[in-house]
């Protein structure tokens, strides 16, 4: 790719990008959130064409005006979000659109299971082709994505945080398809925010920022600090540090869970937290985090056990009870579960507060306006049109609005599921700053992060669930290293 430019009427988001992908290699394409990541890939998928530059594949040159030019030029994309069809089979997901008919021009569906068959046994891997995608779990999902690629005959692949919904030993299973893949001579671009694992899979590395290259390097001649200080253009200092707020140790305990079990996986989870605290949810996939998380914002009602806030005993019935007795919740998926995609990023900061903002029983512009300013202002949410569609933001950008929607409720217990995840370092920071911020007003968060550097950084106290249960409370000052958090968390320290 060479002198890639990429504009949305006059604001350019790329501007003049050279990237080169080698057979048999994976290059790890790096950046904050808006950096230009996606548009240069989807400019490669054929998604959005070039304003200008080129492209050429093989060493010739190619026209990518939409995807069937990509898919024809060899490039394959595996989507963060998946593309697959739930009801219908691996074998048809695979061959949608591209179905292998027999005799009388009839689909093949025993043949496409033949081929599909072939395809895995390729990878080194076990799916049934004939079973159907909704039975599967997330990992199958990315496989079938991988092998659907494939079977256009991709010799480029683009893995777009492929690493973001696995269990860690998913994760592993995933590399060792990518030195599979890379064995058979296709290159894989890897864009991901995870700084081991770019350090682990990738030979080389570009880094975006502000949609322009701002370094281009083999990943062995560069440390992480160096990666990090490329991408969000100053050095970390002592961000993922955990710093001592002075808390009161006799402060009003704001959230109080007692032998709280559900319906799901929970089985007795018990916690405290004090105004001012931050206590971090630490544990497995699984392992019932989310399952509490939702419990103590009233989408789940418990089986079992006690919920106090603010010393009153609560049995909510609905979200809405929960958020007027002052708890928010930051849900693990954003897209699904936390924004209106097709509305404005106005309707959807604003959205929990519209009965604040009337002026003689009608919704006031004028107070809309000056709401939206002050939180695009305040939480640094980069965005060029507040009336554009939310789903025109990036990931971190979305998370902020996400954020900066439920604060605005003014709660005083804030439930954060995953909040860091799949966004880029700079942000990650960001997001970090105003959690420590919000608990020194004298509020109360529980913090759930499979980000355990994320997790060392802000919380106070770290509760570690395993099957259910609440197995462990540790003082931030217990925890040694990241490695010794993860053995606990696993069951394996002494």
């Amino acid at each position: 790719m060479r002198a890639i430019v990429k504009s949305f009427g006059p604001v350019a988001v790329l501007k003049s990008v050279d990237m080169d992908i080698v057979a048999g290699e994976v290059h790890a394409l790096a950046g904050e959130n808006g950096a230009g990541k996606s548009t240069l890939m989807k400019v490669l998928q054929g998604v959005h064409p070039i304003t200008s530059g080129t492209i050429a594949v093989n060493g010739e040159a190619v026209d990518i005006r939409n995807t069937a030019d990509a898919e024809k030029a060899g490039i394959g994309m595996v989507f963060q979000e998946f593309s697959l069809i739930p009801s219908m089979t691996v074998a048809q997901n695979i061959f949608l659109n591209r179905e292998i008919k027999g005799a009388g021009g009839l689909i093949d569906d025993r043949a496409a299971e033949r081929a599909a068959k072939e395809l895995f046994d390729g990878l080194g891997v076990h799916i049934d082709p004939r079973a159907r995608v909704e039975e599967l779990g997330t990992a199958y999902w990315q496989l079938v994505e991988i092998a659907k690629a494939l079977a256009k005959n991709a010799s480029v692949l683009v893995m777009d945080e492929p690493t973001a919904s696995l269990a860690k030993h998913e994760v592993e299973n995933l590399f060792n398809l990518i030195q599979t893949l890379k064995s058979r001579g296709i290159a894989i671009v890897y864009i991901s925010h995870r700084m081991d694992e770019i350090r682990r899979v990738a030979d080389r590395i570009t880094v975006l920022r502000d949609g322009r290259v701002v370094l281009a390097a083999p990943v062995a001649e560069l440390s992480a600090a160096g990666i990090i200080e490329a991408i969000i253009g100053r050095r970390l200092a002592s961000d993922l540090i955990y710093r001592d707020r002075g808390l009161t140790v006799d402060a009003p305990v704001l959230l109080a869970a007692e032998n709280i079990a559900s319906s799901t996986v929970l089985q007795s989870v018990s916690l405290t937290i004090r105004a001012g605290e931050i206590v971090g949810l630490a544990g497995l996939m699984g392992s019932g985090r989310t399952e509490f998380a939702r419990v103590v914002a009233g989408m789940d009602r418990p089986t079992k056990g006690t919920l106090n806030i603010d010393g009153k005993r609560m049995r909510f019935a609905t979200p809405l009870a929960a958020q007027n007795a002052g708890v928010a919740l930051i849900p693990e998926d954003r897209r699904e579960q936390g924004l209106v995609l097709e509305h404005s990023v106005s309707d959807n900061l604003t959205l929990p507060v519209l009965h604040r903002l009337k002026s003689k029983g009608l919704l006031s512009p004028r107070k809309l306006r000056e709401l939206t300013e002050h939180l695009v202002g305040r939480f640094a949410v980069k965005v060029a049109d507040p009336y554009s569609p939310m789903s025109q933001l990036s990931g971190g950008n979305q998370q902020k609005v996400v954020v900066a929607k439920w604060i605005n409720t003014e709660p005083r217990i804030l439930v954060m599921d995953e909040p860091t995840a799949g966004v880029d370092i700079g942000t990650k920071t960001e997001i970090l700053d105003i959690v420590r911020d919000f608990a020194s007003q004298g509020n109360a968060v529980l913090f759930i992060s499979s980000e355990l550097p994320e997790l060392l950084a802000v919380a106070d106290r770290i509760v570690v669930i395993r099957e259910g249960r609440s197995d462990s409370e540790l003082a931030r000052s217990d925890v040694q290293s990241e490695e010794h958090l993860q053995l606990i968390i696993q069951g394996e320290a002494a």
